[in-house]
């Protein structure tokens, strides 16, 4: 465990927390509305990727130099702040004030645009950037810049073991809200699909039937060539058959980011929590329907939650991934990064 102190004077600035894997959905802009916090208390991310001001147009940075520092396809800005930003929930943040001049929002809270809004308490230095506006996860980001992480007496946080993940990690439920679509899925399928096409090398991958299809099938339908599948994807994982196939769809750990190991050709991580569910998960109660039915029919009870509209990927998760993979230089992959780019209102995102 450690706390985050200021280099300036040292003072404390967070209470003790340990290290996970950064969200799959972190940098994800949802809806209209306010989202909850980002990272669970007592626990902090790394975001590896440059982030804030100052920023540069692509015209201006060109291809080599963007593919230089992982970037492929064209973007609108990039990122020339520092990488290392550091994420922690907001209630696990102490001894700050807020830069007043610093607190512009879009709608109903501050969303980080002015750069660093939240100063040390006692030398005034600014530390972190606290975002807690509509359509953004909440977090506070401490500036690797302004804060060191100093070891404390307290008790770890326990990682949980492959075999212990399912029971503890049961899974998100796909609709957390009646008739809302989980952004923690929205998310994540999206990076995930990116990841498919990229390793699909363009041929049409057969998906496996259930609540997979119903995540992915639309989208590679849509998105691949038609024809018959040559390639086939599988979920692979902890309490799963051992499976050797073209493509496995594998839980990544939610602590430590580790991919669970597979001997199949390609291999493509998914969020764990939404694995998880797809894997195992049935939320469905079946009881006998009530006098008067046929003899056999079964009720849902309770109902499930069930949303108003057909399940759709995250187009701006969708694109922002496929940017950072290499594959995307190849002609076909770019098409459809350019297509889904310049027109985002078309299926399979809207």
């Amino acid at each position: 465990m450690v706390v985050f102190v200021c280099v300036g004077c040292g003072a404390v600035l967070t209470t003790p927390v340990s290290q996970v894997a950064l969200p799959v959905h972190a940098a994800q802009k949802f809806g209209h509305e306010l989202l909850p916090a980002l990272l669970e208390s007592g626990t902090y991310a790394v975001d590896p990727e440059p982030s804030g001001p100052p920023r540069r147009r692509w015209e201006e940075v060109g291809a080599d130099e963007a593919a230089a520092r992982g970037v492929y396809a064209p973007v609108y800005t990039l990122s020339y702040g520092p990488p290392g930003r550091v994420g922690v929930a907001p209630g696990d943040v102490r001894g700050t004030v807020l830069i007043p001049e610093r607190c512009d929002g879009y709608c109903l809270g501050l969303d980080g645009r002015d750069g660093p809004n939240l100063a040390c308490e006692g030398c005034g230095q600014a530390v972190a950037t606290r975002i807690d506006d509509c359509t953004l996860w909440q977090v506070v980001w401490l500036d690797p810049r302004a804060v060191r992480p100093v070891g404390v007496e307290a008790p770890a946080r326990r990682v949980v073991g492959w075999e212990a993940l399912r029971e503890e990690h049961p899974g998100t439920p796909p609709v957390e809200q009646p008739g809302r679509w989980s952004p923690v899925w929205t998310a994540a399928v999206a990076v995930a699909l990116a990841r498919l096409l990229a390793v699909s090398g363009g041929k049409r991958m057969a998906v496996p039937d259930g609540p997979v299809a119903e995540a992915f099938r639309k989208a590679i339908d849509i998105l691949l060539p038609p024809g018959a599948p040559t390639r086939e994807m599988v979920l692979a994982g902890p309490g799963l058959p051992a499976a050797i196939t073209d493509i496995a769809l594998v839980p990544q750990h939610p602590q430590t980011g580790e991919v669970w190991p597979t001997d199949a050709r390609a291999v493509v991580p998914l969020a764990a929590d939404v694995w998880m569910y797809l894997a195992f998960h049935d939320d469905r109660r079946l009881v006998p329907a009530a006098s008067g039915m046929p003899d056999g029919v079964r009720r849902d009870d309770p109902p499930p939650l069930l949303p108003w509209r057909p399940f759709r990927p995250d187009w701006e998760m969708f694109v922002s991934t496929l940017a950072l993979l290499p594959e995307v230089r190849q002609p076909w992959l770019r098409a459809i990064y350019d297509q889904v780019r310049e027109r985002r209102y078309q299926h399979p995102f809207w």
